[in-house]
């Protein structure tokens, strides 16, 4: 059994769903000497998130952020935490609710995707700054 724990870095991006399947990827060489495991990917911050869904279509992405943002709305007179931006409270309860965490199994030496599934990073800051990713692979 091994064990490859390392800490990559997506740059920055605006508020948004983007599919990042491909950068993350860029920074997983080491995932080609597994054949069987588990990756996982955990989100280093309190106002982003991730998510796996639809990886051909960028409405769905549209979608999502027009939902979200409806779901919890900016400038709410109960929000008490206000004083890193309109969007920060928001921000935080919207990554409670997708989660800053996926683990996904590995086949030789491949991420198991479906064929219409990418990584999401969930955005959920105007004018966020590069996130990080700590991520843990293991298997044989």
């Amino acid at each position: 059994m091994k064990i490859v724990q390392k800490t990559i870095t997506l740059k920055a991006r605006p508020r948004g769903f983007h599919l990042v399947t491909s950068e993350i990827l860029s920074h997983l060489k080491e995932l080609k000497s597994f054949h069987a495991g588990l990756c996982h990917l955990f989100l280093l911050h309190t106002s982003a998130s991730l998510c796996i869904n639809e990886n051909a279509d960028p409405s769905v992405r549209h979608d999502f952020l027009a939902f979200t943002d409806r779901l919890v709305p900016e400038n709410e007179p109960y929000y008490t935490h206000t004083l890193e931006g309109s969007e920060d409270m928001p921000a935080h309860i919207k990554s409670s609710l997708y989660g800053q965490n996926l683990t996904i199994p590995i086949n030789t030496g491949q991420l198991v995707l479906g064929t219409w599934q990418g990584i999401y990073l969930c955005e959920h800051r105007d004018f966020a700054s590069n996130r990080k990713i700590y991520v843990t692979m293991i298997g044989e």
